[in-house]
């Protein structure tokens, strides 16, 4: 099911509309949508396809990212953001949720609910954001068994290895890691937590021909780079994984404390999104059309002012 109608149907897999994304010139932009509403900002603002993070879904759910969430949790998060906006998703499948047959499931999953890309970590459970200290990594054999298993498991998902190695082991290590991820099947490489332009196109100089992905999350390791930088480093994908929900997070503690210190919402007004603004955002009126039966709404102009 897709909550889209009509003309906005996507008539190719998303995993297939993904890979054309990246037959395309140019670095592809992947901004985190952490719910269906700001996936469909995103689509408006132009974006061709979302990334749906680990960290921002489990934030959501008032959870810390170590690996807590499970597949059905992502699966509710990845059809509520691909029915919304009907762009192709990449996925954060943290360690794939144990061993080889769990992330086969894992694929299938993920394919079922709408996801067009996911990536896979080489972090051992209990994981950890990839900007934070002392993770522990898994023996890259049987990192490399993982992503063969979820090759062999996939009808049209784009397979991506993510490596953590780079904090532990260098450079060296994050390359070997990424080399063996390729031979057992990887369509792309996500080297996590770089953190100079240096490493970055060094990692690049030394994949060639791999599509890679940069992470510019923040308060992290990584120092701000525009996309078009990451593009002349080497990357062909950018994400921006948990900003909207920062910055969604941030809104929502000030409305909070303002209804705490004024007893009502009246002075944070002008920082809201109005009724008709959110109902074009969600195509109010286009999903009414559909159903003669529903009256059409007329949205309320302004707030009335209340008699003293």
């Amino acid at each position: 099911m897709t909550y889209l109608v009509g003309a906005e149907l996507p008539d190719a897999p998303a995993g297939v509309r993904f890979r054309a994304l990246l037959s395309q010139p140019g670095i592809v932009r992947l901004p985190g949508a952490h719910n269906g509403l700001a996936a469909l900002q995103a689509r408006d603002a132009g974006f061709p396809g979302l990334y749906l993070s680990g960290a921002a879904m489990s934030a959501s759910m008032g959870l810390p990212d170590l690996g807590v969430i499970t597949i059905e949790d992502v699966c509710f998060f990845i059809r509520q953001v691909a029915r919304a906006a009907g762009l192709p998703v990449l996925v954060d499948g943290d360690t794939g949720y144990g061993e080889a047959l769990n992330v086969m499931h894992m694929v299938r999953a993920f394919e079922d609910a709408g996801a067009a890309a996911v990536h896979l970590e080489d972090q051992l459970l209990p994981k950890k954001c990839g900007h934070l200290n002392d993770k522990r990594l898994a023996d890259p054999r049987d990192m490399a068994a993982k992503v063969a298993a979820a090759v062999r498991a996939r009808r049209h998902l784009f397979v991506m290895a993510r490596t953590d190695a780079a904090a532990s082991e260098g450079i060296d290590g994050a390359v070997a890691r990424a080399k063996l991820y390729v031979e057992a099947g990887a369509d792309a490489i996500f080297p996590e937590a770089l953190h100079t332009a240096e490493m970055f196109r060094e990692f690049a100089m030394r994949m060639p021909g791999v599509p890679l992905l940069a992470n510019m999350t923040e308060f992290g390791r990584t120092p701000f780079f525009t996309a078009s930088e990451f593009e002349q480093m080497g990357y062909r994908m950018v994400i921006w994984p948990v900003s909207s929900l920062r910055v969604a997070a941030r809104a929502q503690e000030g409305l909070y404390a303002a209804i705490a210190r004024d007893g009502g919402a009246h002075g944070v007004i002008d920082r809201m999104q109005t009724r008709a603004e959110l109902y074009a955002t969600i195509r109010y009126a286009e999903y009414e059309a559909l159903d003669s039966s529903i009256a059409k709404t007329v949205v309320p102009t302004g707030m009335p002012q209340r008699a003293e």
